[in-house]
């Protein structure tokens, strides 16, 4: 019963992403989730501030593991809600940290090696620019 249990887990876990997430956090990963996350819970103290920080700790926890993970868009068109917070977020830090995410991402990118680095910041890109009405799947 436990190899078969054993078995099941190594097939519907991917080996690679296990590796490359493991890898990732050991070398930055981890700082750049526990900063997301910090300031997160930072925005978290105030009523206003509490989307803003709920967004940050779902940037900081694709941050710590982006392997085997992507956000998506929902098939429903986003809300008003949604929107209008997505402006504020793009007009107060949301451009700076997608353009980080895309500077780094391009600088992994030059050797074969980082490229899969290099992709994962992509993916923190496309999130921190809007991360209202994203889902982390």
């Amino acid at each position: 019963m436990f190899l078969q249990t054993l078995y099941f887990l190594l097939k519907t876990i991917c080996i690679m992403s296990i590796l490359g997430n493991l890898i990732w956090f050991l070398l930055g990963g981890c700082l750049l989730g526990l900063g997301y996350m910090l300031i997160g819970i930072i925005f978290c103290i105030t009523i206003v501030g509490l989307p803003f920080g709920y967004q940050l700790i779902k940037i900081g926890i694709l941050a710590m593991f982006p392997f085997g993970q992507a956000p998506q868009f929902p098939p429903m068109p986003m809300g008003c809600i949604s929107l209008v917070f997505n402006i504020i977020w793009i007009l107060f830090g949301g451009i700076e940290l997608a353009l980080a995410h895309l500077i780094l991402g391009l600088f992994f990118c030059i050797t074969v090696i980082g490229i899969p680095f290099g992709m994962q910041h992509f993916k923190l890109a496309k999130l921190a620019l809007m991360p209202f009405s994203q889902d982390i799947h």
